[in-house]
């Protein structure tokens, strides 16, 4: 869990995961120098909870290498990233090993997914219809630059297969060319259950950074100096990301010809209109009444979340 002057939810969602129903794992905190009461929140579940290992950078680093940065210190054959203002259902971590364990071609196992509010009330509901589970790469390539949406960045992911591919960048849309890369080394499973919520704020980091610019900064703040990162390498740097993710990935020289001529497909798609875009940025709707569902799902009966 990487995090940066998450107090307002980081509590909510330690208990989320510390009530897994699997309980055989490591839960690593990367502090990125908060400001806030992230500090003491995460020292008090750590003393409490001997999985917790809580870290705390000297200095903002960013987002993408405090993410690159939590994963280097995990000992796992299993990773998975985890935001501090989102919620897991009980069974999220159970389903994602047992799905892994029983198809050992998959590198990455997800669920189903939707987006909440600042109380926990479902306000997009999301069909994942991402073609990953594909047999061949060039077709869940295909599906990546083309199809809208997933959250499969926060999956949980063989470490071997992230060991292999390069880390994440802080270029516009860097989590799409990374994803993207770990789907070229072989499939997703998706489990059909309701068990992640993302959180949508005022605060979350997409919001908070409206610009391009803005976001980039946040994933590293190098990228803030429009001398050094003007635009057009920010969005240069998202199409190299893809062409360096095909060259290093584990494909024959006719699956590299097809996904270059995908991506050259979807190049010309982009000067084009179009609608698609990322299920989080879609206009919320009233769904108020599942929030109940929501809590239900996460604390079980048990009832972690109070």
């Amino acid at each position: 869990m990487p995090v940066y002057n998450g107090e307002e939810y980081l509590a909510e969602s330690l208990d989320a995961l510390l009530g897994q129903s699997f309980t055989d794992y490591e839960l690593i905190i990367t502090d990125n120098a908060s400001t806030d009461a992230t500090e003491e929140i995460s020292r008090r579940y750590a003393a409490k909870d001997s999985r917790i290992r809580y870290v705390r950078l000297d200095r903002n680093i960013g987002a993408a290498p405090n993410h690159n940065h939590v994963f280097t210190l995990a000992r796992g054959e299993l990773f998975k990233w985890a935001s501090h203002d989102d919620l897991y259902g009980r069974d999220l971590l159970r389903r994602c090993v047992e799905t892994l364990d029983a198809h050992p071609e998959a590198v990455l196992a997800h669920v189903g997914q939707a987006i909440i509010d600042g109380d926990g009330a479902v306000t997009v509901p999301f069909d994942y219809r991402l073609d990953t589970a594909a047999p061949r790469a060039p077709e869940r390539f295909r599906s990546l630059l083309f199809e809208p949406g997933g959250d499969d960045f926060y999956g949980v992911i063989r470490t071997d297969v992230l060991r292999r591919v390069r880390p994440h960048d802080s270029y516009h849309h860097a989590d799409r060319t990374f994803v993207a890369e770990i789907a070229l080394h072989g499939p997703f499973r998706q489990v059909p259950e309701l068990l992640f919520f993302r959180r949508d704020h005022p605060t979350r980091a997409e919001r908070a950074n409206p610009t391009i610019r803005t976001r980039c900064a946040n994933l590293d703040p190098r990228r803030a100096n429009p001398w050094r990162h003007p635009t057009v390498r920010l969005l240069g740097d998202y199409v190299l990301g893809f062409v360096g993710a095909i060259r290093r990935a584990p494909l024959t020289p006719a699956e590299r010809r097809e996904c270059f001529r995908h991506l050259a497909a979807w190049l010309a798609s982009r000067a084009r209109p179009h609608r698609t875009h990322r299920v989080e940025d879609r206009a919320p709707v009233d769904t108020r009444a599942e929030s109940f569902v929501v809590n239900t799902i996460v604390a079980g009966r048990e009832g972690r979340l109070g």
